[in-house]
């Protein structure tokens, strides 16, 4: 029986929100001024650090290839509350502020990052679609750094939580002050970056996308 295609199916209207978001205009992430709302984002990465350099490569003329894709809800939305307006706050100019913290932290620690060298596209979306419109994205671009390298999105998790191991991203790309209180990893430079070239090289930007 051949499959009837629904526009409103849930899958379906996240599938627009997702395509809506990489219609929108691509930002460098060390500009980014406050603006209120919140939703979903994907970041870009074209700097020079080798492990990356196929994502530099395919983001050199145009963003197509994120190296991490995120969300920002609502404080209301948490609880499971639709709010009538999803603009109210800014839940999604907060994170990605402390998603270029994090990377200028690590600028001026281990230097292996530098905020300049990423950008970003972001979307205002009505709170009930977000966790959809995100998980869609990461299935259909299976960004690195929500996968191979996990970590860049952590917070700190604060006094008497330290115990458990550094996040493989904060190992890789030393210079968060909370990162250096958790337990050390054991796993080397050079097995971190086959890790990821490993992952690239399996998941390229492909013909899906």
């Amino acid at each position: 029986m051949t499959e009837v295609y629904n526009p409103l199916d849930k899958v379906n209207l996240g599938k627009s929100v997702a395509d809506a978001l990489l219609a929108s205009p691509v930002q460098p992430l060390a500009d980014i001024q406050s603006f209120e709302g919140a939703g979903i984002y994907v970041l870009y990465y074209r700097g020079s650090h080798p492990s990356y350099a196929p994502l530099a490569q395919a983001n050199a003329d145009e963003a197509t290839w994120p190296i991490y894709i995120g969300k920002a809800i609502p404080s209301g939305g948490r609880k499971g509350v639709s709010l009538s307006a999803s603009a109210r706050g800014t839940a999604l100019y907060k994170r990605l502020a402390d998603h270029r913290d994090s990377i200028k932290e690590v600028e001026t620690g281990s230097r292996s990052l530098s905020v300049a060298d990423f950008d970003i596209r972001y979307l205002i979306v009505d709170d009930i679609w977000i966790p959809l419109g995100e998980s869609l994205l990461i299935a259909r671009f299976r960004p690195v750094w929500n996968i191979a390298l996990d970590g860049f999105g952590n917070h700190d998790p604060g006094k008497g939580r330290y115990g458990g191991l550094r996040p493989l991203w904060d190992h890789f790309h030393q210079g968060r002050p909370w990162a250096t209180r958790c337990a050390e990893r054991s796993e080397t430079a050079e097995e971190v970056q086959k890790r990821i070239s490993e992952f690239l090289t399996a998941h390229p930007l492909g013909h899906d996308i």
